[in-house]
């Protein structure tokens, strides 16, 4: 199991993680997940919604065919039940093989914008680890977080439309933080908010365009924190976003993970969306991509939207993906010449 990391904790890209066999195309990975044998869930908006490989990056299953509109969040109880957000209005649980549990919501109907209904847009779900409550953050078109019960039932929701404490301008990710505190990426007011269980506000963080997040469990005492790019009028500047860090649970920053400038390249990122750890520390990212990249190329792409980053300090050198001429060749098919690309700055990967 993974420990706590600190200021010294390293990270390495694992160069042409995972191995996406031919006929598949993830479009763009929105959210991914970890369960309990280290097998790793990647949320998509390709063809197949649900696609799963091994710590190694093997192809192990595909599912969810014609059963999601838009793909966005998905995380895992201690159980491995599976937890999944789709932001046309409903949320589910379900088994690691895809079996739906339970659906709240309902598919395609919106609920009055920013009035604190549930569902309009949800985004991601976070679950009491002590009791099986689900804390839902909704989302694009709410300004709201709500509680249910193991069972489903509705208990409270907290949040409005604002800036201020309490306030949320698109609540686009959650996570438990320990077993008392519910941790809220208000992405457009660029910030963390922490929480009480009940709603009531602790504490928060300025950060760039918080998009995803992500909290250690066990002896890992972390949260990850996926930040997305800066607007259009900002793109191409170096240290705005396109990163993950990773913070102590005071939300003070020890370490991050990404180039400043973004790209294909394997230590760079184009618009993180998601992340997941596991069980030694290595982080998974999800990112929308198309979007941020490959919809304005030309011709239109997919583009890298998944990538893995090794915790090396733990787990010895090992597991670095391409190397020699694989590597070379790799890095020649790789076009980092779109909207927001930009060769990589300070990188061993040229």
């Amino acid at each position: 199991m993974a420990q706590t990391a600190n200021t010294e904790t390293t990270y390495q890209p694992v160069v042409g993680w995972p191995a996406v066999p031919h006929g598949i195309f993830l479009h763009e990975a929105t959210s991914v997940g970890v369960d309990s044998q280290d097998r790793v869930y990647v949320f998509n908006r390709g063809q197949w919604p649900m696609v799963v490989f091994d710590k190694e990056g093997n192809f192990l299953d595909a599912w969810g065919a014609g059963e999601f509109n838009r793909p966005h969040g998905v995380s895992f109880d201690a159980n491995d039940n599976m937890y999944l957000a789709d932001d046309a209005n409903f949320v589910q649980k379900r088994t690691p093989d895809g079996e739906v549990l339970m659906t709240l919501g309902q598919r395609g109907v919106e609920k009055p914008r920013h009035t604190g209904e549930p569902f309009n847009s949800p985004t991601h779900i976070a679950i009491d680890p002590r009791n099986g409550d689900w804390f839902v953050s909704d989302g694009y078109r709410n300004s709201s977080v709500h509680r249910f019960d193991a069972a489903g039932k509705h208990i409270m929701s907290w949040g409005e439309s604002g800036s201020g404490p309490g306030q949320f301008a698109l609540p686009h990710n959650i996570c438990m933080v320990g077993e008392d505190r519910v941790l809220v990426a208000d992405r457009e007011n660029y910030r963390l908010q922490m929480f009480t269980v009940d709603g009531e506000f602790i504490l928060e963080k300025r950060v760039h365009k918080p998009q995803g997040l992500f909290a250690g469990t066990g002896g890992d005492m972390n949260i990850y924190v996926a930040e997305g790019r800066p607007p259009l009028v900002m793109e191409g500047v170096r240290r705005l976003g396109k990163r993950v860090a990773v913070l102590d649970r005071d939300l003070n920053e020890l370490v991050s993970i990404g180039n400043e400038m973004s790209g294909q390249a394997p230590d760079q990122f184009i618009s993180p969306h998601a992340m997941a750890v596991d069980s030694e520390g290595s982080i998974y990212v999800a990112e929308v991509s198309y979007n941020g990249l490959g919809s304005r190329l030309e011709p239109a792409r997919e583009v890298v939207s998944l990538r893995k980053w090794r915790r090396i300090d733990t787990n010895g050198p090992g597991e670095q993906g391409l190397s020699g001429r694989a590597l070379e060749q790799y890095m020649k098919g790789l076009r980092n010449d779109g909207p927001g690309g930009g060769s990589p700055v300070n990188s061993p990967y040229g």
